[in-house]
């Protein structure tokens, strides 16, 4: 079958995740249809029919049986994942669950135990598919700084800026000591999801700062939990080889001990003004060199929209016997080590990682 024709899914769930995951379906022209919902409110199965029209299960074996899916996506609380999954993969489908996969050690490793007998499982990771930070990994795994040793990454919380920084280094799962702390500080309340904020409010904010040593490779994790949709805690990567520098979109190398060169990674829209191809993203390029080029265009969807909807091309993809887009195993890594980062600051004491389970 071609990976590229249109394709379909159910989810799982009827929050916010879901919500957002059915809208931005929606606006992919078609490459990717919702084919049904299972949620387990008897009450909200009638808005939903009505909202997203297609046909709404309460129970999730049912779905299973009935709906016609190319895969289905789990969207329902971290505890409640695992034992959804279990009877998806039972019924013999291949399953996309929203992160983390699982809340505990445990959990994981009950997951990593059904792909080991041959389920279908990858996770929703977006954030290293988002288009900038998939364009300054792109620098970064290029060798034009060099060998990159060191990352400082203040993205997002947990397993999703410590996805950001496995892939920076290339750890793999490698072992790593942590350390870490966290302090609070007042900050003014921006954005949510309910939308800009209605009034002055100071909010008590906790910043976790963590120190990865895989062994001579540095990661520095570092979140404001106020950050997401922040007017004034702004996002940052940065990615230090021997032989050059990135620093968000600022690119600073040394071709040899006589030529420093400073280049910019530049953002390429439509739809600005005197503009009228319609408003999207094309991509980012470093020196007139795609770094990561929009594949959806022209769909009017944000960058963090992007990277979800790669997510779920992605996986269509792989049902279809393309690469994995994010595997269970990866997922694993990326939670038990946020895991860790909590013990750390918790005990004010190292956390060393072991190898685990679904270590590849």
């Amino acid at each position: 079958m071609d990976p590229h024709e249109p394709g379909t899914f159910a989810i799982v769930g009827d929050g916010y995740r879901a919500g957002l995951i059915a809208r931005i379906v929606a606006r992919l022209d078609g490459r990717l249809t919702l084919t049904g919902i299972a949620t387990r409110r008897p009450e909200r199965v009638s808005s939903l029919e009505d909202e997203h029209g297609v046909r709404v299960w309460t129970d999730v074996v049912a779905l299973a049986a009935e709906c016609d899916a190319d895969f289905v996506f789990v969207a329902v609380q971290g505890d409640k994942a695992p034992g959804i999954v279990a009877q998806l993969v039972a019924a013999g489908r291949s399953v996309m669950v929203e992160t983390p996969p699982a809340p505990d050690v445990a959990g994981l490793i009950a997951l990593d135990r059904l792909v080991r007998e041959g389920a279908v499982i990858q996770v929703a990771e977006q954030y290293h598919l988002e288009p900038l930070v998939a364009a300054q990994l792109s620098v970064g795994a290029s060798g034009l700084i060099g060998d990159v040793l060191q990352a400082d990454v203040a993205i997002a919380h947990e397993y999703h800026g410590i996805s950001v920084l496995r892939r920076a280094l290339g750890t793999g799962f490698d072992p790593v000591t942590i350390r870490a702390m966290q302090a609070t500080a007042p900050v003014m309340w921006g954005p949510d999801r309910a939308g800009d904020p209605v009034e002055d409010r100071l909010a008590t904010s906790t910043r976790s700062l963590a120190w990865f040593d895989w062994d001579g490779r540095l990661g520095v994790y570092d979140f404001d939990d106020q950050q997401y949709r922040s007017w004034i805690r702004t996002p940052r990567l940065q990615l230090r080889g021997s032989h050059g520098e990135l620093r968000d979109t600022t690119v600073r190398r040394q071709v040899d001990h006589r030529t420093p060169v400073r280049s910019e990674i530049v953002r390429l829209d439509a739809g600005a003004a005197g503009s009228h191809e319609g408003m999207y993203l094309r991509g980012y390029q470093l020196d007139g060199r795609w770094l990561d080029h929009n594949e959806l265009a022209p769909a009017r969807i944000a960058d963090d929209e992007i990277g979800i909807a790669r997510v779920l091309l992605g996986m269509l993809a792989h049902v279809r016997g393309g690469a994995a887009i994010y595997d269970l195993a990866d997922a694993a890594q990326d939670h038990y080590l946020g895991l860790l980062l909590r013990e750390a600051v918790a005990t004010g004491q190292p956390a060393r990682s072991e190898r685990m389970p679904w270590a590849r």
